[in-house]
């Protein structure tokens, strides 16, 4: 599933592609995926200017003049390619459930193979109550995020420290991937009690999952099955995982230390897997 770098790097593609451009079309070919569509959703947003793309945890919200926002969540496999003036444009996919034009002749489109992303309409005055984000916690990447609120956040949670880490009221955007490689760089086993991380622990974690969500922003996100940047290339942070997805090969600290056998386990919590080195986190 898309995650916070992966929404971030599609929000940083459409950016210069859409802003200060007018939806020309809209062409819906499904009813709904992961929800039914707005009523009357093409007609609502034609000949309305973009004026500003922004993200909310895994949400995508772009500006439309007359005070709207177009709510999008990419789901599981969904992305948005871009499409601009003089592009060689392919068929449409099967999977292009909603394709907007613009006047400037940009095509985006919104393909979703396994059909659980989201598209919703809303003023902005009902933003902020809206289902989708009225219970979101702090943004990770913003300037006052840091290990006292992380702490607080923690302090009466019961839950593991992984579990907590992907509820996305504790904080917006988090998924399984990050949360895993950024307890790895901070040392915290996944098993730990969520509110067992205070003082220096705190101040470790949240300082790892900036630099982690930060690195793999700059990587342009990670491509494991489905997802592609809105020009198509794929992102390359997969190549810098310490631990996800390696399960009984070594971590980069016991392959430094010259360990002899694979330190990285895979546990099951909570239905989702955790991969963690057995020897470096506690």
């Amino acid at each position: 599933m898309p995650e916070l770098p992966e929404v971030e790097t599609t929000l940083r593609g459409l950016i210069p592609a859409l802003v200060g451009d007018t939806v020309s079309n809209v062409d819906i070919r499904t009813s709904g995926l992961r929800f039914p569509f707005p009523h009357d959703l093409s007609s609502k947003i034609k000949n309305r200017r973009v004026t500003s793309i922004n993200r909310r945890a895994k949400y995508l919200l772009i500006s439309l003049e007359g005070d709207l926002v177009l709510l999008s969540h990419l789901g599981m496999s969904g992305r948005m390619r871009v499409f601009t003036k003089g592009d060689k444009i392919p068929p449409i996919d099967k999977h292009d459930h909603v394709i907007f034009r613009t006047l400037r002749g940009t095509e985006v489109r919104f393909n979703d193979s396994r059909r659980f992303g989201a598209l919703d309409l809303v003023s902005v005055k009902k933003l902020e109550t809206h289902a989708f984000i009225c219970n979101l916690g702090p943004e990770p990447l913003s300037e006052s995020f840091n290990g006292a609120m992380l702490a607080a956040r923690l302090f009466e949670k019961k839950t593991n420290i992984k579990t907590a880490l992907l509820d996305q009221r504790t904080i917006a955007g988090l998924g399984n991937i990050y949360a895993c490689e950024a307890l790895y760089h901070a040392n915290l086993s996944p098993r730990r009690g969520a509110y067992t991380i205070q003082g220096k622990r705190a101040e470790r974690l949240a300082s790892s999952i900036q630099r982690v969500l930060r690195a793999a922003i700059k990587a342009g996100g990670a491509s494991l099955r489905d997802f592609r940047q809105s020009d198509g290339g794929l992102g390359y942070f997969q190549h810098q995982f310490a631990v996800y997805g390696r399960e009984n090969e070594l971590c980069p600290r016991c392959n430094v230390a010259n360990h002899p056998q694979g330190c990285i386990k895979r546990i099951v919590q909570n239905g989702r897997s955790t991969f963690h080195c057995s020897q470096w986190q506690r």
